[in-house]
């Protein structure tokens, strides 16, 4: 890489820890290549990304960010995973690291909130945010079924005793 490309990295690097909700840290050292692309498919189908980074100029880009304080993690083969939404690579992270025991997850962090292994673990059990979405459709939309339901059924009942006193004088 040439100073130009290394400067683009950087500054690529620190709108990233600027900008995303969540930054995992893991080592890769001993992955196939196709483990790693498996996991790069994994995770952008989860609404992340996931970068082989550089440790130096990780360190550089963590300057003057919020997640400046998990620049000690950045030692040794590292890569990054991070998405917007909170859950989604810790989540996959989590589960790849279950799956293959050379990935191993260092920490992180969330904002200016620091995380270790098991905090990433611990989001990684949290439902994300489009299950939590559909479950507050879900609740909202109860209560106006069975308000509809209620609200239906006295005009129910009232058709059940025109259409029995319809059938009384029929017969009568």
């Amino acid at each position: 890489m040439d100073r130009a490309q290394k400067s683009e990295m950087v500054d690529s690097l620190n709108g990233v820890f600027s900008d995303t909700g969540v930054v995992v840290v893991a080592h890769y050292s001993g992955l196939t290549v196709a483990d790693m692309t498996d996991l790069r498919g994994r995770m952008r189908a989860a609404g992340g990304s996931l970068k082989v980074v550089k440790n130096r100029l990780v360190k550089l880009a963590l300057k003057g960010t919020d997640a400046e304080h998990i620049s000690d993690l950045f030692q040794g083969p590292t890569v990054i995973a991070y998405s917007d939404d909170p859950v989604a690579a810790p989540k996959v992270a989590a589960d790849f690291a279950k799956a293959k025991e050379k990935f191993v997850i260092l920490g992180g962090a969330m904002g200016a909130t620091n995380l270790d292994k098991d905090g990433v673990e611990a989001l990684a059990k949290l439902p994300s945010l489009d299950e939590l979405r559909a479950k507050l459709v879900g609740m909202i939309n109860t209560p106006a079924t069975r308000l509809a339901g209620v609200t239906q059924a006295p005009a129910a009942q009232l058709a059940r005793v025109f259409g029995a006193y319809a059938k009384k004088d029929e017969a009568a």
